[in-house]
C-alpha cells in the first residue's frame, strides 16, 4: 500500500515530537515498523520499479510457442537462453496462464457407462 506524502510526513513528525519507538509509533498509526524505517530513509514515495529489462523477447515467446505447443518450460528455457523460471514469468505476461493438462482427450471426457440389469 503506498501512503500519501503528508501522512507520512504526520507519522515521522509524530514520532520525532512524542519520542517514540518505531514499533510504539507502527502500533499507532497501523502501518508496518519496517515502512517506517524506510520513510525516514527516503520521505517520497517510489512511483517506478528498478527492474531491469527482460532479456525474453515477446514476440519470439509467441512464436515459440506457436512452433512448439507441447513442449514444457524446461524445454523452451534453452532455446529462450533464460531459466525456466524465466519462462514461467514470461509466459504469464503474455497472456498464457495455464497448465497443461497430462491427460489424453479421450480420458478427460465424460464417461457413458451402461449398466446392466
Amino acid at each position: 500500500m503506498t501512503y500519501p506524502l503528508k501522512f507520512r510526513q504526520h507519522v515521522l513528525a509524530f514520532k520525532k515530537k512524542e519520542a517514540l519507538t518505531y514499533a510504539e509509533t507502527a502500533d499507532r498509526f497501523g502501518v508496518g515498523s519496517a515502512s517506517l524505517m524506510r520513510w525516514a530513509k527516503r520521505l517520497e514515495p517510489c512511483l517506478t520499479r528498478n527492474k531491469p529489462a527482460t532479456k525474453i523477447n515477446r514476440a519470439a515467446l509467441i512464436l515459440d510457442v506457436e512452433t512448439y505447443p507441447d513442449a514444457s518450460q524446461h524445454e523452451r528455457a534453452p532455446r529462450m537462453g533464460v531459466s525456466a523460471r524465466g519462462i514461467c514469468d514470461a509466459l504469464k505476461r503474455a497472456g498464457f496462464s495455464y497448465k497443461k493438462n497430462i491427460l489424453s482427450p479421450q480420458s478427460r471426457r465424460p464417461s457413458s457407462k451402461r449398466f446392466s440389469d
